[in-house]
């Protein structure tokens, strides 16, 4: 609700996991952002309320006919898939997918009710389970829907190179004052690193580290950060002893080759 208030001429989409798939939670901030997340399988939906004549008294219907659960369809032998090609599926290939989506009003009594869009995907190889994503915008496409949803990928990719690499959420300091200072100075860390490796990989300074049971065809952030080191050590004077005769000068090439087995393990 803040950034909608600061970017009020702007539409926001936030996406998120199942946590954000509450019904107080998107009722609070459906007319203000839309919301992308998943959706349990056996979510109680239903379909439009139907039109009450003028004349007929006491409270309008909120919801009306209850809809098949989408793990029902799942099962059902008459949904109608659609068969669509997701680019860049997870940061990979392009994927086949079936993919089944309808509007309905997410309902639970004493709770808020929330009209979304709802996307039921699944795989025709079987290989990947079958989710649902929901939508509070009505009038996004399926695929856009899908597409919103896949850019999370990267997210949890930059959280989890972060801690991998850079020590996030395992600093010693575990106070909330403390957290607020290293997060951002750690993401920002990770921010600069990921701009001066593109540099780098610009001029052919990065090299990929390819192991027999890990095959990659573009750098991840292990080789980003070890070129930025590598950048550092190279460029920094080495000190030696002030008697000439105690001096044994290494030679170029064993010091690069000991700057990238160091820039590997620090």
């Amino acid at each position: 609700l803040q950034l909608s208030r600061w970017l009020p001429n702007r539409k926001l989409i936030i996406v998120g996991d199942s946590a954000y798939a509450t019904y107080r939670l998107l009722d609070a901030v459906r007319q203000h952002v839309c919301v992308i997340a998943t959706l349990r399988l056996d979510a109680r939906l239903f379909d439009e309320p139907p039109v009450q004549p003028s004349s007929k008294r006491g409270p309008k219907p909120q919801i009306g006919q209850r809809q098949p659960t989408l793990l029902q369809r799942l099962k059902d032998t008459k949904t109608q898939w659609q068969k669509v090609v997701i680019p860049n599926w997870y940061g990979q290939i392009d994927k086949v997918m079936y993919i089944a989506t309808g509007t309905a009003r997410w309902y639970k009594s004493s709770e808020p009710l929330v009209p979304l869009r709802w996307v039921l995907l699944k795989d025709p190889e079987g290989k990947i389970e079958s989710r649902a994503l929901l939508c509070t915008d009505l009038e996004i496409d399926a695929i856009d829907v899908i597409n919103y949803f896949i850019r999370r990928w990267t997210v949890e990719v930059t959280f989890e190179e972060a801690r991998t690499h850079l020590g996030l959420e395992s600093q010693r300091q575990w106070s909330d004052l403390a957290i607020a200072r290293t997060t951002p100075v750690l993401m920002a860390l990770f921010s600069i690193i990921t701009l001066w490796a593109n540099q780098l990989n610009q001029q052919g300074l990065i090299n990929l580290q390819i192991s027999a049971w890990y095959q990659k065809s573009h750098p991840t952030f292990s080789d980003a950060i070890a070129a930025a080191r590598k950048q550092i050590w190279r460029n920094q004077k080495y000190l030696t002893s002030h008697f000439k005769g105690e001096v044994k000068y290494l030679n170029q090439p064993f010091v690069d080759h000991l700057i990238n087995l160091v820039s590997r393990a620090a």
